[in-house]
């Protein structure tokens, strides 16, 4: 049981929005048990929907395409499956009085025309209704196979996907179980993981099969399995995470589907009665953006403060100006003087501090580009560390929000 994915959008092509809807298409997909064989970006162009349309006919069960509804004349999906089906539009009813109540609840005046001819839908199309916008989806069923169109917008289709689409692929197809589970590990490179795992990956049974997953200063190992038997491909690949697990205790820090290293953070604190501050200046605000992104985080988080301006740490955050003159705005000293102080400013029990240079140019530090301390200040004390992250703005400030999110979780499991 396989799938494809068709974005239609110029936009796309150009770089002007990035595609999210594929990733989200292509992630609850497989929590059904349909695996995606291919995501195609296309042009608003009828020949070249035509094309992706009748490709995707030859190869998958199931072909979601999402863009091309919308009230203007550029946008030409609903024409173009009509030649793809040999159909013709129709008004549907229920959809004119759809729209006509949202323009009446939400926009204060009477459709226009243009909106009006959204109600047109090809004859062969089963409608889906739009709770969330004017632009009804589609559902076509070949025998052989379904094809569904749907807005672009993302929140009208996760809703169209969810309310209208996925009950229907449910009942429609025979569908085997795909079970993804992903270990989270933190301050160990690709390489030395898997010379580590070596011996434990190559007994892998063919149907459990395993994918590194590396970004900045961290890795994901995700092990996958399929098929009929819901309660054996579970007790199969759950066996050999454990036993990953092990080989991996002193840097996993949880597995992706229940936990990332923020919440495992915010729960240790939470469970203590604890609270985190921070003083990020080369991280900008990133580090306090990861910790946010987390509902309920006032519980444990007292705040931030973002002292880039070397003066700053001085004035603001009341880090001795001597200190800086002595060892450099970049130095051990001056991070773990930040973390300290910001433990102090907020009333905090755990701090973390960045100080560093993420490029292109040095600003006001000394060393060469890529050069980062992160302090962390506890109930325990202070520490610091140094790194060199390499001479990329965006790998600089990525690897230290990180590698500080690790170093803060061993400080708190510490103390």
């Amino acid at each position: 049981m396989q799938a494809e994915i068709i974005t239609i959008g110029d936009e796309i092509l150009i770089g002007q929005i990035v595609d999210t809807n594929s990733a989200y298409i292509s992630k609850e997909l497989n929590k059904i048990g349909i695996k995606v064989f291919q995501i195609t970006s296309i042009q608003d162009d009828r020949d070249h929907i035509l094309g992706a349309l009748a490709d995707a006919n030859k190869r998958v069960d199931l072909v979601i395409v999402t863009g091309g509804l919308g009230p203007t004349k550029d946008d030409i999906t609903k024409a173009t499956f009509c030649e793809f089906f040999e159909d013709t539009l129709v008004e549907d009813a229920a959809t004119i009085d759809h729209i006509k109540e949202i323009f009446e609840k939400y926009i204060k005046r009477k459709p226009l025309p243009s909106n009006l001819q959204q109600a047109m839908v090809p004859s062969k199309a089963l409608v889906l209704k739009n709770d969330h916008g004017t632009a009804p989806g589609m559902w076509f069923d070949t025998r052989e196979t379904v094809f569904v169109s749907l807005p672009g917008v993302p929140y009208e289709m996760k809703a169209l996907l969810q309310q209208e689409v996925f009950p229907r692929v449910v009942k429609r197809f025979n569908r085997p179980h795909i079970y993804h589970k992903t270990l989270l590990t933190y301050g160990l490179g690709e390489s030395a993981i898997a010379e580590r795992i070596h011996a434990w990956e190559e007994a892998l049974p063919e149907t459990v099969k395993l994918a590194y997953l590396p970004s900045l200063g961290r890795v994901r190992l995700r092990l996958s399995t399929s098929g009929f038997d819901e309660q054996q491909i579970h007790r199969d690949l759950d066996t050999q995470m454990e036993l990953l697990s092990e080989l991996l205790e002193d840097i996993a820090v949880g597995f992706e589907e229940e936990t990332s290293i923020q919440e495992r953070i915010a729960a240790l604190l939470q469970q203590r009665g604890q609270f985190l501050s921070l003083a990020e200046s080369c991280t900008g605000g990133a580090i306090a953006q990861e910790l946010t992104s987390i509902p309920g985080s006032s519980q444990y988080f007292r705040g931030s403060v973002v002292p880039y301006e070397t003066e700053k740490k001085i004035s603001v955050l009341g880090v001795d100006r001597s200190l800086i003159e002595t060892h450099n705005v970049v130095s051990a000293p001056v991070a773990e003087a930040m973390a300290t102080q910001a433990n102090a400013l907020f009333g905090s029990h755990f701090a973390v501090a960045t100080t560093g240079i993420a490029g292109p140019s040095k600003g006001d530090g000394d060393d060469e580009v890529g050069t980062v301390f992160i302090g962390i200040a506890s109930p325990n004390g202070v520490i610091s560390e140094k790194f060199n992250f390499g001479n990329s703005r965006e790998r600089v400030i990525r690897k230290t929000v990180n590698k500080a999110l690790e170093l803060l979780l061993k400080e708190i499991l510490k103390n």
